[in-house]
C-alpha cells in the first residue's frame, strides 16, 4: 500500500540523478528511494531497469527530447507539488546529474514556494561517463586545467547567448545536447579562435554498451555528426582529446591502405 501524506504534513519530493545511462551506475540512495517511492516522474532516457526499482511505484513519464512533444516544466513542477500533497515519497527521475542541465531550479523553487520539502540526490553525468568510456580525463596536468560545461541549444522564449567564448576560453568544453548542431558550432568555434585542426570526440549513449565513440577534428565534425544514431550525443572538445582524434585518424589512414 502507497503512502500517503495528510493536509498537515504534506510529503517530500526527491530529484534523483539516474546517471548517464548505464543502470548499474545508480547510488545506492537513488536504488533505496525507488524501492521506498510512492509516484515516480520520469525523464525519457531513464533505463528501464532503473524505473524496474520502483516496484510500489506509479509510474508517470514526463521526459523531454529534442525536437519532440514534451511536458511542458511549469505543468511537471505542478504535479510534483499535487503528488507531494497526496504521497509520502515522490521521486522526480532525471537523465544524469539533476544538477547540471536538468532545470532542477525550476522544480526546486515551485516546491519550496508551496511548501514541499525537496532534496537532491547527485547521479553520474553524461561527462563523466562519457571520459570513462574514453578512459581519457577531462584535465591533464600540462594540458588542462579549466573544464565548461555548457549547452548551446536555447529553449522557447530564451534570447541566444555566447556560448563560444567560454568553450573557446577554457582548455577542454563539454558541451551537452550539441550534436545535432555540430555544423554551427563547429564554425561557431573556428570564428571564435579555436584552430580548425582542434580535436572532438562525440560519445553517443555514453556507459551504454551500444555506445559509439567518434573523433574528428573540429573542421570534420558535421561529417563526423552525420553517423550518430537517435542516442543522446556529448561533444568533447580541447587538446586532452589529440590522441584519440590521432589514433581514429592513423587507424583510417591504414584502412584506406589496406583498401
Amino acid at each position: 500500500m502507497t503512502g500517503t501524506a495528510s493536509n498537515t504534513a504534506p510529503g517530500r519530493v526527491y530529484l534523483v540523478g539516474s546517471g548517464a545511462g548505464a543502470p548499474d551506475l545508480l547510488t545506492l540512495r537513488a536504488a533505496r528511494l525507488l524501492e521506498r517511492a510512492d509516484v515516480v516522474f520520469h525523464d525519457a532516457l531513464v533505463h528501464p531497469e532503473v524505473l524496474a526499482l520502483a516496484t510500489r511505484a506509479e509510474h508517470v513519464p514526463v521526459g523531454k527530447r529534442c525536437g519532440r512533444l514534451s511536458t511542458a516544466q511549469h505543468f511537471i513542477s505542478k504535479r510534483l507539488v499535487d503528488a507531494a500533497r497526496r504521497h509520502a515519497v515522490v521521486v522526480r527521475l532525471k537523465g544524469g546529474d539533476p544538477m547540471l542541465f536538468g532545470r532542477a531550479q525550476e522544480e526546486i523553487d515551485a516546491l519550496q514556494a508551496a511548501g514541499i520539502a525537496v532534496e537532491v540526490v547527485p547521479g553520474v553525468s553524461a561527462a563523466f561517463a562519457a571520459s570513462a568510456d574514453l578512459l581519457q580525463s577531462l584535465t591533464a596536468r600540462g594540458v588542462s586545467r579549466s573544464v565548461v560545461f555548457l549547452t548551446p541549444r536555447v529553449g522557447d522564449g530564451e534570447q541566444d547567448h555566447d556560448w563560444a567564448r567560454p568553450a573557446c576560453a577554457a582548455d577542454t568544453a563539454v558541451l551537452y545536447m550539441a550534436g545535432r548542431q555540430s555544423g554551427r558550432i563547429a564554425d561557431g568555434l573556428i570564428r571564435a579562435g579555436l584552430p580548425a585542426t582542434t580535436p572532438v570526440v562525440l560519445v553517443e549513449n555514453a556507459s551504454l554498451s551500444d555506445r559509439r565513440i567518434l573523433p574528428a577534428r573540429l573542421d570534420g565534425l558535421e561529417a563526423a555528426a552525420r553517423r550518430l544514431g537517435d542516442g543522446p550525443a556529448l561533444m568533447l572538445i580541447g587538446a586532452v582529446y589529440e590522441a584519440v582524434a590521432a589514433a581514429a585518424e592513423s587507424a583510417a589512414r591504414l584502412a584506406y591502405d589496406v583498401a
